[in-house]
């Protein structure tokens, strides 16, 4: 995976594992902001899982294929090459499978956050096979990174990607309040509109994940009356506790 900026240092041994902080959360609860905000705080990494599910959903209605139909989705994986950066401003490519090559990789950074593939994301991320085989990547990404900690937040996170990461957070927050957090992001929605989009989602994600229990041993941040700065603070905090833990012992 690329990096877009020098690595921080610490005074682990070179090749040590990356510090893990999986952070698990519905559409609209902070999570992507938050967890972002609280790497570059912590000197980490971020890995936004859910971009990649977004680029899988953009590839696969670009080539075509029906994205109910498990195996074909899983297919495109055979030949698609996915990158996005770790640090700095994230940016997304990916190599579409028999694409042209003077025009791939693709650069999906802007495409793949559109309303229009918002709505597709729960389609591909049902199939289990999909889930398998992105997990398994994710592993990947982090052990690859060369970083000091990475902070993965998306889907599964806490539960199946890392469930031993030593900092795991399930980051939650009212359908009402992630509605108008999400209204002010998307432009032309009304509150309304963006809180029947959410209640949807939930249903859809709740076929395959629980979103608002925490697993055992993962820590339960509600955001729903705490403003962005406190829930930042919120995750660091358990970080550096659980960081000042292991010196301890």
């Amino acid at each position: 995976m690329e990096d877009a900026v020098n690595d921080a240092v610490d005074d682990r041994p070179a090749d040590a594992a990356p510090i893990l902080v999986a952070i698990d959360g519905p559409a609209g609860s902070g999570k992507s902001s938050v967890s972002r905000a609280a790497a570059v705080r912590l000197g980490f990494g971020i890995l936004d899982t859910g971009a990649a599910y977004r680029s899988l959903a953009w590839t696969a209605t670009e080539l075509g294929v029906d994205l109910d139909d498990a195996a074909a989705v899983a297919a495109i994986l055979d030949d698609w090459e996915y990158r996005i950066t770790l640090r700095g401003e994230q940016r997304v490519t990916v190599r579409v499978p028999g694409a042209d090559p003077e025009t791939d990789p693709a650069d999906v950074t802007a495409a793949i956050r559109a309303h229009a593939v918002s709505g597709l994301v729960s389609r591909v991320s049902k199939h289990p096979e999909v889930r398998d085989r992105l997990n398994a990547m994710f592993r990947g990404i982090v052990a690859a990174s060369g970083l000091p900690g990475v902070v993965i937040e998306g889907r599964d996170i806490t539960t199946v990607v890392a469930p031993d990461a030593p900092v795991r957070i399930l980051m939650t927050a009212s359908a009402e309040v992630r509605a108008r957090r999400r209204a002010g992001e998307l432009a032309g929605l009304s509150h309304e509109q963006v809180l029947a989009d959410i209640a949807a989602r939930d249903a859809k994600d709740a076929l395959v994940v629980d979103f608002f229990t925490p697993a055992p041993g993962v820590t339960l941040v509600d955001t729903s009356d705490l403003d962005f700065e406190q829930s930042v603070q919120a995750v660091v905090d358990i970080v550096r506790a659980v960081q000042r833990a292991a010196e301890e012992s």
